[in-house]
């Protein structure tokens, strides 16, 4: 019985490649980011159709908040959900691992979901360019012909 892999062996592992938020775009995802947060608005619960309840029995309602995140280059929105909410307070830094862009409404926004992870790190240098807002941008789906 052969293994795939030597037993006990782990993969090397590679320095992160950290991303500016101007280069963000959609479709792009495992970014590594080091980020500044400016604001953070708590997102309302949508109640359900007929007044039911919006949560299963015996779970946790899930906690949602927009965050205004960036560094020198520019800034966009960040949906923080549950414990991240805590962690993105403004004034923070963190840096954002294997980060992804979800599309919502035509323009971007970014998100860290289980496969990534946020850090709280030292307060960063520099200041956040808010005029050049990456969730400002709207994006059109558009069919190409082959």
């Amino acid at each position: 019985m052969a293994t795939a892999s030597k037993g006990g062996e782990k993969p090397a592992l590679r320095k992160p490649v950290f991303t500016k938020v101007d280069k963000l775009i959609p479709g792009n995802d495992r970014h590594t980011l080091t980020v500044k947060v400016v604001s953070s608005a708590p997102v309302a619960a949508r109640g359900r159709v007929g007044g039911g309840p919006s949560i299963a029995v015996g779970s946790r309602p899930n906690r949602i908040a927009e965050c205004l995140v960036g560094d020198e280059t520019g800034a966009i929105l960040f949906t923080a959900r549950n414990e991240q909410v805590d962690l993105l307070k403004p004034g923070a830094t963190a840096i954002l691992r294997n980060a992804k862009i979800d599309m919502f409404k035509g323009s971007m926004r970014l998100a860290v979901d289980k496969w990534g992870r946020i850090e709280v790190t030292e307060p960063a240098t520099f200041t956040v360019k808010e005029d050049n807002n990456m969730s400002l941008v709207e994006y059109e789906l558009v069919n190409v012909p082959e």
